[in-house]
């Protein structure tokens, strides 16, 4: 641990040392404030106001921008990242503490080029690494919406990052290293479903946010888009999406797709933990089309290369023999002795791709404070899966997830019982 923290500060020296050399290099002179070039009339154009409403669901805006039973959009949320807590602001058009006087060149840059009104850097923790990729007229008509919201005076808080991740200077050099600039650009060689698809996936939907392994700087790697990784602090993972050989959605139809992201269920799995939330609040209220776009975009991500044959460093047979009664006793009812489940109702199982995730995770905390899908309406009343962390012990749930992991034709490794105990007391969010 000690060489760990060690190697982190040296890092953070050397991005220290890149960043005052960029700012010498390039200068960091403020942006200029202009008057805004979008007149009043074409903000309040109800056309404009109703697209940029729905680009704010598509991204999922409000997630992050509205505290637990606050206003929408006039942020409060807190977001904990393994570098300290960052609030989201306040999106509402108040003067004081919104974006009242931000003019759209303001909010072009801050989702652009992850840059505020007077040129600082902003963290990532905004997602501007994919919003880079939002077309212009599309971010005029979230503007628009935006401004057309009834003000709300209530301040951002501070920030929560510790020393040296609060010195914003050292974005520079995580920037070098992590953004790209630029609007999405089309594939000519590609459908109109496909290159839609892409947009949304890669820009507003930033779905590779979750969707990707971070290393120890958050960064995040272009040639591992979409592989799937933990989400930092959340305790969740965020499976593979490449539908084809050895990825996390191997088999999935575009239905399959379609069907979860308008549902919340689908026949190949079910969402919840974070990505029921994104249903319930994103998803389900996208356009069919947006939703096809976004199967159409999925299925062509490459197969995967296949993962290394687990390491038990421990015997697993009596594990797995005693997780064979915990099924029979307390899973087998709802999801069959075949791990099929019941379409519609309870998921299957068997090749299920929170269950043969890498960490376990999933499996994992999904046993201990049960699953529940989100209320869409297409699905207004789901089954939800009960908790069994009173009933069942670290040994028991370790036993039962791993026969899971190892049953029918899943091959995932099996886990141990202090896995299980450092996910028990674990916060849901």
């Amino acid at each position: 641990m000690k060489t760990l923290r060690r190697l982190l500060l040296l890092l953070f020296v050397v991005a220290l040392l890149l960043a005052a050399w960029l700012m010498l290099r390039s200068g960091s002179a403020p942006v200029s404030r202009q008057a805004s070039r979008i007149d009043a009339a074409t903000l309040k154009d109800p056309a404009l106001i109703a697209k940029g409403e729905y680009l704010a669901l598509v991204g999922d805006c409000v997630a992050c921008h509205t505290a637990q039973g606050g206003a929408r959009f006039a942020g409060g949320r807190v977001t904990a990242t393994p570098f300290g807590d960052i609030p989201a602001p306040n999106l509402t058009p108040d003067a004081k503490t919104g974006l009242g006087d931000w003019s759209f060149e303001d909010f072009w840059q801050a989702l652009h080029s992850g840059k505020g009104r007077h040129g600082e850097l902003l963290y990532p923790a905004f997602s501007y690494t994919s919003y880079t990729k939002v077309s212009q007229d599309d971010a005029l008509a979230i503007y628009a919406y935006l401004q057309s919201l009834p003000p709300v005076q209530q301040a951002t808080g501070p920030l929560g990052l510790k020393f040296p991740y609060n010195v914003r200077s050292s974005l520079n050099a995580w920037r070098a290293l992590y953004f790209k600039e630029g609007v999405y650009q089309p594939d000519s060689t590609k459908s109109a479903a496909w290159n839609r698809g892409a947009y949304l996936v890669q820009g507003l939907g930033h779905c590779n946010e979750c969707h990707i392994t971070r290393d120890a700087l958050g960064g995040m790697r272009s040639d591992q888009s979409l592989s799937g990784g933990q989400i930092p602090v959340q305790n969740w993972y965020a499976p593979d999406l490449s539908t084809q050989a050895n990825g996390g959605l191997e088999g999935w139809s575009e239905q399959d797709i379609v069907n979860l992201l308008k549902t919340g269920q689908s026949n190949k799995g079910t969402a919840f933990g974070p990505m029921a939330d994104v249903v319930a609040r994103s998803t389900q209220h996208m356009d069919e089309d947006d939703l096809r776009a976004i199967a159409t975009y999925l299925q062509s991500l490459p197969a995967r290369a296949p993962a290394p044959a687990p390491e038990l460093p421990f015997d697993t047979k009596s594990l797995v023999n005693q997780g064979t009664k915990v099924y029979a006793q307390q899973c087998a009812g709802c999801h069959g002795k075949d791990g099929k489940g019941i379409a519609g109702v309870y998921p299957p199982l068997d090749g299920n791709s929170s269950v043969n995730e890498p960490t376990g995770i999933n499996a994992i905390r999904v046993v201990l404070l049960g699953g529940f899908p989100p209320v869409t309406a297409g699905n207004s009343r789901p089954y939800s899966m009960p908790p069994f962390a009173q009933s069942l012990s670290d040994n028991e749930v370790a036993s039962v997830v791993s026969y899971i992991r190892q049953a029918w034709s899943n091959k995932a490794a099996p886990l141990r019982a202090d896995d299980v105990s450092k996910y028990r007391h674990t916060p849901v969010d």
